[in-house]
């Protein structure tokens, strides 16, 4: 088994953390949120691979790669989408009212 996937998982979700911390920008937050989600659909995929597995088919000879685990990934992506629609569209709404995306900017969001 290679550890190069779990490399790849872990360095996607440092680069989206880090961008989340270092950005004041609204929009560029959002994608960085996106990127640190996908690193959870190569986790899971690097979880679930196995060398020579054949697709998850009734009666399909050897072993095969476990369905759960793509499944899991395709309900990720389609919740990564959502929240991702989400958050823009609450960005959409503070450009909206306040005339800017700037999180410094924003007196109303100040605790």
């Amino acid at each position: 088994m290679s550890v190069f996937p779990y490399l790849v998982a872990a360095w996607l979700l440092l680069v989206g953390c880090f961008g989340v911390v270092r950005s004041r920008d609204l929009v560029h937050t959002v994608v960085c949120v996106a990127v640190a989600q996908s690193g959870t659909y190569v986790l899971l995929l690097s979880v679930g691979y196995q060398k020579g597995a054949s697709a998850p088919v009734q009666g399909a000879p050897g072993p095969v790669v476990d369905p759960v685990v793509q499944a899991l990934t395709l309900t990720d992506i389609v919740v990564s989408a959502t929240v991702t629609a989400l958050l823009l569209a609450l960005v959409i709404q503070i450009a909206k009212r306040e005339d800017t995306v700037d999180a410094d900017k924003l007196d109303e969001l100040r605790g």
